[in-house]
C-alpha cells in the first residue's frame, strides 16, 4: 500500500486525491485547497475539492455497490475487519507520520490516536453479535414475531481535523460492518490519513465503492446534506456547524448524529492529591496543543486548593518542550493553521483585559521558523462571562475558576451550555458518587481527566455538545447505522381461513 505523503519542503507539492469506486481521482473540476506542514508553516501539498455534482456521482456509485455488500455473508464482512486490524497495526507508524506531517501533533500522540481508533475496529470484529435480532414465538395462536437489523444504505461521515484517523475509524468501521456504503468527507486541512485508511480497507478485501473518500469544503458538505441517496450523516466538529448540519440534514429526512464543541471542567476537591491533579490537568489541557474535544479547558479549584494547584501547574508547564512533532523530545506540537494560532492568541491577549490573571503566557515563548507555534498558557481568576471561559478555545489555554464548595462547582458546570466531558479529583467516595449523580454531562471521569469511553461503550455529550439521539461508536453506533424491521409470521391451516374486519388482537 502506498500513499502520497506531503513532503516537508516547498518544492514538489503533492496532490491529495479523492478515492472513489476503488481508485484515486485527482481532477474533479479544478478547485483545490492548500495543505500545510504546521511545524514549518510551509505549504506541502494541495487537496482536490469536490463539486456538488462529484458528490452526487460518488453517492450514486456507493449506492450501486452497497447492495452487493449488504448481501455479503456476515462472516466475510468480519474477515475484512480482522484483516484491517492487522494492516493498521503493522503499519501504525506509517499512518502516525502522515498525521504528524499534516496535523502537527507529536508522533507519539498520533500513535495513541491510531490505537484508540483500532479499538473500534476490534469492536466491529464481533459484528455477528452486534447485528443479532430478536425472536418471540407463539405471541398468539400459531403466530411468531422476529426483529432484524438491516443497513441504512449509503451514509456520510464528516470528520474533523484534530483526529484524522481515529474519528474516521469510529464512524466508517461500524457503518461498513453493518452493511452500509460510506462517503467519507475528511477535513481538507489534513486529508491524507483518510485516503490511507481507504486503501487499507481495500487491501483488507473491502469491495470497491463501499468506502469512498471525497474531499471538499462547504459545497461538498451541503451536497451531502441535500442528496436523497445519502440516508444518514455522522459529524464531529464545532457546535455551530453541528447545529447547522443537524438542522439541514434532518430537514431532508436523514438520520443525524452531530457531535459539537466542548468546555470540559475538571473539579479539584480540597482532599485531592494535588500532585496527581496537577499532572492530570497539564496532560489533559496541553496534549495535542489542546486541539481535542475532550481536552480539559477549565480547572475548578474548590476552597483553598487554588493557590497551591496553580503553582504546581505553572511549574509543570515550565518543563514542557514545544516543537516539531517529528522531534522525539517535543511534548507538544504546533496548532494546525495560522488562523488557529491567531484565534488562540486572541484569547490569551484578551484574558487580562477581562480581569483575569495570566500566570503563564504562551505567547512569550520563542520559536525558530514560521510554524504555527504557541506555548501553553495558564489563566487564573476566570469567571463566567469572560470570553476565555464562555467560548471553546481549542488550543493550549487552561483557565482556573475558584469556587468555595462542591455545590458551587456542580452548579457552575451544569450551567454551561456544553456538556461533553467532565472530571472530579477527590479521595472521598461519597463526593465522587454525588458528583457522578448530580452532574449533567455525558462523559464523567473520577480521578480520570479525559474520560473517553473504551470501544465497547459509546462516546458523546449532552446539551450543545450533541445534536441527535445517538452517540458515536460502540453499541449505539450499530443502532444508528441499522434500521430495525419487525416480521410477524403465521402459517395457518388453509381450512381455518376466515375474513375478519376487526382490529387484530390475540
Amino acid at each position: 500500500m502506498s500513499i502520497e505523503t506531503p513532503t516537508r519542503t516547498d518544492a514538489g507539492l503533492t496532490t491529495v486525491a479523492h478515492f472513489v469506486g476503488g481508485r484515486r481521482i485527482a481532477d474533479t473540476g479544478g478547485r483545490r485547497g492548500p495543505v500545510f506542514n504546521p511545524a514549518t508553516g510551509r505549504r506541502t501539498g494541495e487537496v482536490v475539492l469536490a463539486s456538488a455534482e462529484f458528490v452526487r456521482a460518488s453517492a450514486r456509485a456507493a449506492q450501486a455497490a452497497q447492495r452487493g455488500w449488504r448481501d455479503t455473508a456476515l462472516g466475510k464482512r468480519q474477515q475484512v475487519m480482522f484483516r484491517l486490524r492487522e494492516i493498521i497495526s503493522s503499519r501504525a507508524d506509517e499512518l502516525a507520520r502522515i498525521i504528524t506531517a499534516e496535523h502537527g501533533k507529536t508522533v507519539d500522540d498520533a500513535l495513541g490516536e491510531v490505537a484508540r481508533g483500532l479499538e473500534n475496529v476490534e469492536f466491529c470484529t464481533s459484528l455477528m453479535h452486534h447485528l443479532k435480532g430478536d425472536y418471540s414465538e407463539q405471541v398468539a395462536g400459531g403466530v411468531d414475531v422476529h426483529q432484524v437489523r438491516q443497513p441504512v444504505g449509503v451514509v456520510a461521515c464528516i470528520t474533523p481535523f484534530n483526529f484524522p484517523a481515529m474519528v474516521p475509524l469510529w464512524m466508517v468501521t461500524t457503518a461498513i460492518a453493518a452493511g452500509n456504503a460510506v462517503i467519507l468527507k475528511p477535513s481538507e486541512r489534513d486529508p491524507s490519513a483518510a485516503v490511507w485508511l481507504a486503501e487499507a480497507f481495500a487491501e483488507a478485501g473491502l469491495p470497491a465503492g463501499i468506502l469512498n473518500v471525497v474531499h471538499g469544503d462547504k459545497e461538498a458538505v451541503d451536497a451531502i446534506l441535500d442528496d436523497p441517496i445519502i440516508r444518514a450523516v455522522s459529524f464531529v466538529g464545532s457546535t455551530p456547524i453541528a447545529r447547522y448540519i443537524y438542522a439541514r440534514a434532518a430537514a431532508n429526512g436523514k438520520r443525524v448524529q452531530a457531535l459539537g464543541g466542548a468546555k470540559n471542567h475538571m473539579v479539584v476537591m480540597p482532599d485531592a492529591d494535588l500532585d496527581a491533579a496537577a499532572d492530570a490537568a497539564v496532560s489533559a489541557a496541553y496534549g495535542s496543543a489542546g486541539e481535542r474535544c475532550m481536552a480539559v479547558s477549565v480547572v475548578v479549584a474548590v476552597g483553598e486548593v487554588a493557590g497551591p494547584l496553580v503553582d504546581k501547574v505553572a511549574e509543570r508547564i515550565a518543563g514542557l518542550t514545544v516543537g516539531d512533532g517529528f522531534d522525539p523530545t517535543s511534548d507538544m506540537g504546533p496548532l494546525i493553521t495560522q488562523d488557529a494560532l491567531d484565534r488562540v492568541t486572541s484569547f490569551v491577549a484578551g484574558a487580562a483585559a477581562e480581569g483575569a490573571r495570566v500566570v503563564v503566557d504562551g505567547r512569550e515563548r520563542q520559536f525558530d521558523g514560521e510554524g504555527f507555534f504557541i506555548g501553553p498558557s495558564l489563566v487564573d481568576g476566570v469567571t463566567p462571562g469572560m470570553r476565555v471561559y464562555d467560548e471553546e478555545i481549542f488550543g493550549p489555554v487552561l483557565s482556573v475558576v475558584r469556587v468555595p464548595g462542591f455545590d458551587e462547582a456542580v452548579a457552575l458546570i451544569n450551567a454551561n451550555p456544553y456538556a461533553n466531558g467532565t472530571a472530579v479529583f477527590t479521595r472521598d467516595g461519597k463526593t465522587a458518587r454525588q458528583f457522578e449523580y448530580d452532574i449533567e454531562v455525558g462523559m464523567v471521569g473520577i480521578n480520570v481527566p479525559i474520560p473517553v469511553p473504551i470501544g465497547a461503550f459509546s462516546f458523546g455529550g449532552w446539551k450543545d455538545s450533541l445534536f441527535g439521539d445517538t452517540h458515536m461508536y460502540g453499541p449505539e453506533a450499530f443502532s444508528f447505522y441499522t434500521r430495525r424491521k419487525v416480521v410477524t409470521t403465521r402459517w395457518p391451516d388453509p381450512s381455518e381461513s376466515q375474513i375478519s374486519l376487526g382490529f387484530p388482537t390475540h
